[in-house]
């Protein structure tokens, strides 16, 4: 018996294949949407998914001002923000977020469903969001996802 063939290949910084995938975030749901854009940025949906290694695509969110929230979450939903000094703690609503712009609301987001440490930052800087259609990235060759087909 060969006992190679049983050997797990695990995908190092090298050998990992990224890829550049664009999102449109149009009447999407803001949760369901970033759980997905979580998943893809970690790589989670490739069959060489190595958990201690950014294998994951980088993202291109276009769109980002028309997503959606269900019911009263754009002013009753808070995120809180505490700079460590007494009286610091400030809160913040997603409308306020998406006025100051829609990157901030997807970093938001997108940062709480990614690991707390060092890969879990370096994961969050291969997200792009642009609040209209356009984006510098067309160099890359982006392939444009249908969010809606993934699980």
């Amino acid at each position: 018996m060969n006992t190679l063939s049983y050997k797990t290949v695990s995908v190092n910084k090298e050998t990992a294949q990224k890829e550049w995938v664009v999102i449109d975030a149009t009447g999407q749901t803001l949760g369901r949407l970033a759980s997905k854009v979580a998943k893809i940025l970690r790589g989670k949906y490739k069959p060489s998914f190595t958990p201690h290694v950014d294998c994951g695509d980088n993202v291109i969110i276009i769109n980002a001002e028309k997503v959606e929230l269900t019911g009263n979450k754009w002013t009753e939903r808070t995120y809180l923000s505490f700079s460590g000094y007494p009286g610091g703690q400030k809160a913040y609503t997603p409308a306020h977020l998406l006025a100051k712009g829609p990157e901030r609301l997807f970093r938001k987001v997108v940062k709480g469903m990614l690991p707390k440490n060092k890969l879990g930052d370096a994961i969050l800087l291969n997200m792009y969001v642009y609040a209209g259609e356009s984006h510098p990235h067309e160099a890359q060759k982006p392939k444009k996802l249908d969010i809606n087909k993934l699980k």
